[in-house]
């Protein structure tokens, strides 16, 4: 399983004055809470934290976060972005602990997508409804994403929450009838065998209006 490693300074200063001082000196505003301690500011290194967001793993890991001679277990929990600029505004962190279960959203990973009934022998399209899921467990059995195998899904087939099959201390909360994914006809497709049909149909009409 993949680490994240993360540096981090205490910060004393706080609003809004404060927090833009430290973001135009490329550092990153952020907050560490939970597990019965007592909220810690502090603040990271922006291009640093900027990086590490582009694996997707590190949305749904447990984190390792340095502050001074202290590390921590913590997940990522909320994250502020910049409107229109590609840059971070703030970002909070949520302590663990081993023996309290954690309310975190993995990513849903599609598989066999071409392969499936549906696409390869049907002609079918898939479309993902939902990319995330929010799931309860503890730390140690967290899964860095969900499964969704589309193998033997046939067109006009879907793929509801209840279908999937979760790693072990893992549960969700949601509908087991809510839509995952589903396979259809493409609207080409469609549109298509339309058009083919209400040929087939003036043609039909045609024919009979010279039989008379």
């Amino acid at each position: 399983m993949q680490q994240f490693e993360l540096g981090a300074r205490p910060r004393a200063d706080t609003g809004t004055g404060a927090s833009r001082r430290l973001r135009k000196s490329g550092r990153l505003p952020g907050i560490i809470y939970g597990a019965q301690q007592q909220a810690q500011l502090i603040s990271l290194v922006h291009d640093e934290v900027l990086h590490q967001l582009e694996h997707e793993a590190f949305y749904s890991h447990i984190l390792s976060l340095t502050v001074g001679d202290k590390t921590e277990r913590v997940v990522l929990k909320d994250l502020q972005r910049h409107p229109y600029k590609p840059s971070l505004i703030h970002i909070d962190f949520l302590r663990i602990k081993e023996d309290e279960k954690l309310t975190m959203r993995v990513p849903l990973h599609f598989s066999n997508e071409a392969k499936s009934v549906g696409v390869k022998s049907g002609g079918g399209m898939v479309s993902h409804i939902m990319t995330e899921l929010e799931v309860s467990c503890l730390p140690k059995d967290l899964p860095e994403f969900i499964e969704v195998d589309l193998l033997e899904v046939d067109v006009g087939e879907t793929v509801q929450l209840g279908d999937l099959t979760l790693p072990d201390g893992v549960e969700h909360g949601g509908d087991p009838a809510q839509p995952v994914a589903t396979i259809h006809v493409p609207r080409v497709v469609e549109a298509e065998s339309g058009a083919a049909a209400e040929v087939t149909g003036d043609a039909a009409t045609g024919e009979a209006a010279q039989g008379d």
